[in-house]
């Protein structure tokens, strides 16, 4: 029956994009990697997530801002023609006082977390790159390469990261730490240890999504296989990347550091590190000066602290399981 009081066919199908717009909107937002976390999460998961956000906006804030926000260079030892001094308590003109070498803790600190964000930068970008492609490649074909690719990563986690991170950094700085050559030897040290992470995961991922009917219907179809590895098995496969993300970007400032206080980072008129700066104050803290080791102590653990707390409340919100008890104990 199609009379007056009946509404045409074209009104509904009219009255959907409203309905379907505003579902697409809401998916959007849900699906921004902050927000959506930020809106699930509750109770303990939301207050570390809001604290490692907020140290982690800090830190990247200084790190950006560094040359605006540190009072002099990370290795500037005079100021308006009056030195520093050295080893000197926090005064005016020093605010954390100065270090054994006559730099200004406080500007050194600031300049040191733009040194650290570089190194995480770096390294996680060459392990993503590395590790995707690798278990991408090895996923979807299989056969002997892929056994191949597995045999050598299982053979890298047993190499120490530090000891690696080491001789990378001798053999690509060959003894002149300078700033890219220290955090081009840490990032390269960090991607040879971590790649085999980021090839674990998605390579299981592969595994798993080329055996889904829609990859199958784009072969029979005769979609290029290029085409079906990015736009189909790989978007579909990057699910777990978050929380591998967080524990390497702690783990190349850790070892970063580690580099530094062993005395094979960057040197103090090259750039500033904090692990460098802690190997110079070991010594004066038996003198009881305390101002030059704990500035850049407390700036190491903060910053892990911070992507530490991330990692672990992502790592909660992904877990379907604690998902689960969570809307049990809200629905109780």
């Amino acid at each position: 029956m199609t009379d007056a009081s009946t509404p045409p066919p074209t009104s509904g199908i009219s009255a959907a994009p409203a309905g379907a717009l505003t579902g697409r909107k809401v998916l959007l937002r849900d699906r921004l990697p902050v927000i959506s976390q930020l809106r699930r999460s509750v109770g303990l998961q939301r207050t570390m997530l809001v604290i490692g956000l907020v140290i982690m906006a800090v830190f990247l804030l200084v790190a950006i801002f560094a040359p605006l926000i540190a009072p002099y260079s990370f290795a500037q030892q005079s100021a308006n023609g009056v030195k520093f001094g050295t080893q000197q308590p926090p005064s005016s003109l020093n605010l954390l006082g100065t270090t054994v070498s006559g730099f200004d803790v406080w500007s050194r600190v600031i300049w040191g977390a733009q040194t650290a964000l570089l190194v995480i930068v770096c390294a996680i970008a060459f392990s993503i790159f590395l590790g995707i492609f690798l278990g991408l490649v090895g996923g979807y074909f299989g056969g002997w390469l892929d056994r191949i690719l597995v045999v050598v990563c299982d053979a890298i986690y047993a190499l120490p990261s530090l000891l690696l991170a080491i001789v990378m950094s001798i053999v690509i700085t060959k003894g002149q730490s300078t700033l890219w050559g220290g955090i081009l030897a840490t990032a390269l040290s960090i991607t040879v240890v971590f790649v085999p992470q980021y090839f674990r995961v998605i390579r299981a991922e592969v595994v798993r999504v080329k055996t889904e009917p829609f990859v199958e219907s784009a072969r029979v179809i005769g979609v290029p296989t290029g085409r079906i590895l990015v736009r189909h098995v790989l978007r579909n496969s990057t699910r777990s990347l978050p929380v591998v993300i967080t524990l390497n970007a702690s783990e190349a400032l850790l070892t970063l550091a580690g580099l530094g206080f062993l005395g094979f980072g960057i040197e103090a008129t090259a750039a500033a590190e904090w692990g460098y700066d802690l190997n110079r104050a070991v010594a004066d803290v038996t003198s009881g000066i305390w101002w030059t080791a704990i500035p850049p102590g407390i700036a190491i653990v903060l910053v892990v602290l911070g992507i530490t707390l991330m990692g672990e409340s992502i790592n909660d919100l992904s877990d379907p399981r604690l998902r689960t008890r969570r809307r049990a104990k809200e629905a109780s």
